[in-house]
């Protein structure tokens, strides 16, 4: 009992002087210090809300992939602040899966995405899928080749496959969505969104997805 009456408001006090100053490297390695990854995951679901905040804040930067069910949940927190920290620290915990090698596998198909290398996305995403297929950002990386290529069938699939290694990942829900748009499906879509937004409540643009499709099939 005396630990949480002592660490509770330290993670605040820590929390609020990262929020004057911005100095990331200092909140990290002061709650590091004091914090192991276990007791900022049960802060994240159990704390007051600045405490959440400054444990999903400190989650991001410190936690692998082991703290995605954590991080996840907290993307539909009652707190707002909760909410906007976990949806930026969450996806840089997406890129801790996996060892050393696949990290940098799947860093080196983010560069090639954005040099529009799609063949070469999905030559290395199929060879890394063949040897560790719970690799979700793997799956994701060749949905995206895929669907830049206009193979949208293999994008949705790739999409669900996703979702499968990682039930947070809504950018594939979203992704999903506007392959089966391009392909006409405007049901699937729907519920492709709509699954983006019960992971994610935050996402407006997606919201707005949601009305419009609601309102043409309706009509």
């Amino acid at each position: 009992m005396s630990e949480d009456i002592i660490r509770y408001p330290l993670l605040d006090k820590l929390y609020q002087q990262y929020l004057t100053d911005e100095h990331s490297a200092n909140f990290i390695q002061w709650v590091s210090r004091s914090y192991g990854i276990g007791s900022l995951e049960r802060l994240a679901r159990n704390g007051q809300p600045c405490s959440r905040r400054a444990a999903v804040l400190a989650l991001g930067f410190l936690g692998d992939f082991s703290v995605n069910e954590t991080v996840g949940r907290a993307l539909s927190d009652s707190d707002r602040g909760v909410r906007m920290l976990a949806d930026h620290g969450i996806r840089s915990v997406w890129t801790r899966q996996g060892n050393a090698a696949e990290q940098a596998k799947i860093s080196q198909m983010y560069a090639w995405s954005l040099q529009n290398r799609n063949v070469d996305v999905i030559e290395s995403a199929t060879i890394l899928i063949e040897t560790n297929p719970m690799l979700a950002e793997a799956w994701n990386h060749r949905a995206i080749a895929f669907s830049a290529e206009g193979q949208f069938e293999s994008a949705i699939e790739d999409c669900k496959e996703t979702l499968n290694c990682n039930r947070f990942h809504f950018p594939a829900a979203i992704g999903m969505a506007h392959c089966c748009l391009q392909l006409d499906e405007q049901g699937a879509a729907l519920d492709g969104f709509r699954l983006a937004l019960r992971i994610n409540p935050d996402l407006e643009g997606v919201r707005q997805h949601v009305m419009h499709l609601e309102k043409i099939l309706e009509d």
